[in-house]
């Protein structure tokens, strides 16, 4: 728990992190034979951190089925427990599916990501298996690992994307200050009119009149 902690903070690639932790639950907590994040977001879905190829398999099942543990686990409930998957009734596609790839149980926890993102973090056994407190309290812990690094990552893109935005407007900024001879103030000014006006970004105008001096 603790190498994992440090590799959160240390701000490492988050599908290394969210490799560690689903390599850490199969062999921490009994029962789990192969292990993977599913993250749902608005253009689609994927899935990271598998074990094997078999996460990915079972969350390609559930988008096209739209139904199962991790898509439930991701968008509603806390944890969702499955001991046995030939007795499984909650999800009648998947459930059978499942069984066939030789997979009979599983538990999933949600992931607290951001408000476009949903995830789960999901484990699989080979052979039905009762998932005690002390799966769901490492699992627990586990996924909130993964989560911290998942926003970690979000955060960082969100900082590079507002220092890009940041530099563009700069830059724009000065080639009306030079093209039309006005002061950074009156510059800005003519910017955010000209984005209100086309109901268009700050920072695509910016990029639109840093283009237009490129030709």
């Amino acid at each position: 728990m603790a190498e994992l902690a440090r590799a959160t903070a240390a701000r490492r690639a988050t599908e290394d992190v969210l490799a560690e932790v689903t390599a850490a639950a199969v062999e921490l907590i009994p029962g789990v034979d192969t292990a993977g994040v599913l993250m749902i977001r608005r253009n689609g879905f994927e899935s990271l951190g598998g074990t094997t190829d078999i996460p990915e398999r079972l969350d390609e099942l559930q988008v096209k089925f739209n139904e199962g543990p991790c898509i439930q686990a991701a968008l509603d409930d806390l944890v969702v427990r499955t001991e046995d998957f030939r007795q499984e009734t909650r999800w009648p596609q998947y459930s059978p599916a499942v069984v066939e790839i030789g997979v009979l149980s599983g538990i999933s926890f949600k992931l607290f990501t951001a408000e476009r993102t949903a995830g789960a973090l999901n484990l699989f056994g080979f052979q039905p298996h009762v998932w005690d407190s002390d799966a769901q309290t490492v699992g627990s812990v586990l996924a909130a690992h993964a989560t911290a690094a998942i926003l970690a990552n979000e955060h960082g893109h969100q900082l590079e994307t507002a220092l890009l935005s940041r530099d563009r407007i700069g830059q724009a900024k000065g080639i009306i200050m030079e093209r039309f001879d006005v002061d950074d103030v009156r510059a800005f000014d003519m910017l955010r009119q000209l984005s209100q006006e086309s109901n268009i970004k700050l920072a695509d105008i910016a990029q639109k009149v840093i283009d237009s001096r490129l030709r």
